[in-house]
């Protein structure tokens, strides 16, 4: 018997299977990383406005409020609004941090983790530093004054859902100011290219210009090139020039060409073309550098010796704990520490004497810092639930305050609470933060496989 079309069964989207798997957990994760973006933009407002009423420490408040707006505001908005309109699949573009487009991907390597560092390395190219505070320090001190920092950090960007796994650069001039750098990620294991070709490694070759300010994103960045293709040419040209045994493949159109912008606005033109270099006739005999915790390709040995796999869908095997956690670790400890001294305060201005309603409220208090210190413990575990307990801590917190603000009047200083929001928000970013999540969610998960 014929059927009609609307009798068959239509097969769910991608999207209606999300939807339909969605735990509450995830929902409160959404909510919480809106609600944090929205805080931190009103604490940009608070800050802004308590400066105008200290005359001429202002500028110490502007400086705060824009550091509020550009690291902590725009980020969060940025990342809320790039996931619902920027496609989350290969389209040869990396993403920054925040979810915004970045540079093109327009190096592509066949060969292993050592023939690739061994053919940079020949050919003059010098491995970047991790990104670490010391490392950004002579960074910054580097750039104001003009000294050479030949393994200077390169910034992070994302490729198959993870930051690069190395960058190499090259410097000009003897500052970190201007130079060549490229990115490189290790291909998921059986991915392939748009038309099916295969490559083991794909990269991102920009030249710095200059360090300077972005109006697009309000942070302080290297400005780029606009013509990444002669870059790219220039990183081809280079380690075939050094490297008698490297070949080079041409794939032409393999993206459409076109004029863009990076994630920090930052003009940029490419013929689409992408070359593939071939390493696998060049003899490494480099050492493979130290990835700090970071595991990506099967060349590398764990402990014991026992190798480990590539990582198939482009996540990251992260041995120690993200820094978004430990600084709302820190963030919570200032706030249990201004609650203990207020506490003590309180206990001093009334000679320890207490009525029934004082004693309660001290008590309360107290009995606050306690839960919320071993929450801070177990979030340190990995502990997903702690992490949503402290996240409604702190939302609470904020609501209250926000309240008091809007419909009663209470301002908001650094005389009353002004300090202590802005923890409560800082440490709302930080646990709402997509490393800080899938940290204790993985966490949580292989506890109940054991």
């Amino acid at each position: 018997m014929n059927r009609s079309p609307a009798q068959y069964p239509r097969q769910k989207t991608a999207a209606q299977l999300r939807r339909n798997t969605t735990s509450v957990s995830e929902w409160l994760d959404r909510g919480f990383f809106i609600f944090a973006g929205l805080a931190a933009f009103w604490l940009g407002f608070l800050l802004f406005m308590e400066g105008w009423s200290v005359d001429w420490t202002y500028w110490a408040y502007f400086i705060v409020f824009w550091a509020v707006i550009a690291y902590l505001g725009l980020p969060r908005l940025h990342r809320i609004l790039t996931h619902l309109y920027v496609p989350d699949y290969f389209i040869g573009r990396t993403r920054t941090s925040d979810g915004l487009l970045g540079d093109p991907v327009n190096v592509g390597v066949r060969g292993s983790e050592a023939q690739l560092h061994e053919a940079m390395l020949v050919a003059g190219w010098t491995l970047a530093d991790d990104i670490t505070v010391r490392s950004s320090w002579k960074m910054a001190m580097a750039v104001l004054l003009r000294r050479s920092y030949q393994s200077a950090p390169v910034s992070a960007l994302y490729l198959f859902g993870r930051r690069q796994d190395f960058s190499y650069q090259k410097q000009v001039d003897g500052t970190p100011g201007k130079r060549h750098h490229i990115r490189f990620w290790h291909c998921p294991t059986g991915w392939l290219l748009p038309g099916g070709h295969q490559v083991d490694w794909l990269a991102d070759a920009t030249y710095d210009t200059a360090a300077g300010f972005s109006w697009f994103t309000l942070q302080l960045t290297h400005r780029i090139d606009e013509n990444t293709d002669i870059e790219r040419d220039f990183v081809v040209e280079s380690v075939l020039e050094a490297n008698p045994r490297a070949k080079v493949t041409l794939l032409k159109d393999y993206s459409t060409g076109y004029h863009s912008r990076n994630g920090g606005g930052d003009a940029i033109i490419t013929d689409g073309d992408l070359p593939l270099l071939e390493l696998k006739r060049v003899k490494a005999t480099a050492e493979l550098p130290q990835r700090h915790g970071l595991i990506f390709d099967k060349t590398m040995l764990a402990e014991g010796d026992i190798f480990i796999n590539p990582v198939d869908f482009g996540e990251a095997i992260i041995t120690k704990r993200p820094l978004q956690l430990v600084a709302a670790a820190l963030l919570a400890l200032g706030i249990l520490s201004m609650e203990v001294v207020n506490a003590v305060l309180e206990f001093a201005s009334r000679g320890g004497v207490f009525d029934s309603l004082g004693g309660g409220i001290l008590a309360v208090s107290l009995l606050s810092v306690v839960v919320e210190a071993i929450l801070v413990v177990f979030v340190l575990r990995g502990s997903n639930v702690a992490r949503i307990s402290l996240l409604l801590l702190a939302s609470f917190f904020i609501v209250r305050t926000g309240v008091e603000f809007f419909f009663y009047g209470q301002s908001i200083t650094f005389g009353n609470s002004l300090v202590s929001s802005s923890l409560h928000i800082g440490m709302l970013l930080a646990l709402s933060s997509d490393a800080a999540r899938k940290f204790t969610l993985r966490k949580s998960s292989k506890k109940l496989r054991h």
